[in-house]
């Protein structure tokens, strides 16, 4: 296996975790999956369905490169930055179509896929680069991003990218708007 094929499986890998962890929270839920998982369906809440995945696999990624033998640097920072970049990739192609034409869950799925590739990409290239030695910031960063997550769960922001319009709330059943 190279690298290239490491990333490859990467997109498979996180975007199958991407719909198990969609479900994870209604599953189990709880106060600590609430920080990693989706409580609602808002377009907010699933940007931990990108973020969250990616980190995830970084431990699958890292024990498949150490097992191949496959020469990378900057792993966490290469990590952090491909998943936080996936959120405004994801948002920036995602809500002009939602706004145009709704939600259509097809449209959404192909954009998670794409912005899965393109995060892996990027992963790829700062693999390459020279060593940088960013990984104790990464990982600084990574929970921190994880802490915001939580926040905003049980402290969103009134805006329709909060808004769960299914439910009528925002967060984690703390506005709820009735009907």
């Amino acid at each position: 296996m190279n690298h290239i094929k490491t990333k490859l499986v990467a997109v498979l890998i996180i975007f199958i975790l991407s719909f198990l962890f969609h479900y994870l929270y209604e599953w189990l839920p709880n106060p600590v999956f609430s920080i990693f998982f989706p409580v609602n369906e808002s377009i907010w809440e699933h940007m931990k369905l990108l973020f969250t995945p990616i980190i995830f696999y970084g431990a699958i990624d890292y024990y498949l490169m150490t097992k191949y033998k496959i020469k990378f640097n900057n792993f966490l920072f290469a990590l952090f930055i491909s998943s936080i970049i996936s959120i405004p990739i994801y948002l920036i192609i995602y809500l002009p179509l939602y706004y145009m034409s709704g939600e259509n869950l097809f449209v959404s799925i192909l954009i998670l896929l794409i912005v899965i590739v393109i995060a892996q990409m990027i992963n790829y290239y700062i693999q390459k680069r020279n060593n940088i030695h960013l990984d104790i910031i990464s990982c600084i960063c990574i929970i921190i991003t994880f802490i915001i997550f939580g926040y905003l769960t049980y402290y969103p922001f009134i805006t329709d990218l909060f808004y769960d319009k299914g439910n009528k709330l925002y967060g984690i059943n703390t506005y709820y708007l009735g009907n």
